[in-house]
């Protein structure tokens, strides 16, 4: 009976590790779209 509470607690690490790198990752993506769209544009 240990090994079901250890599974949900690695269920839960992943889960919470996927939702910081996401959030982390989507401000970085809109903080460089500007960058981007000048290089595109030959500024």
């Amino acid at each position: 009976m240990r090994r079901k509470p250890d599974l949900l607690w690695m269920l839960v690490l992943v889960f919470g590790l996927g939702v910081v790198t996401t959030g982390y990752t989507q401000s970085q993506w809109q903080q460089g779209k500007p960058i981007a769209e000048d290089v595109r544009a030959g500024r």
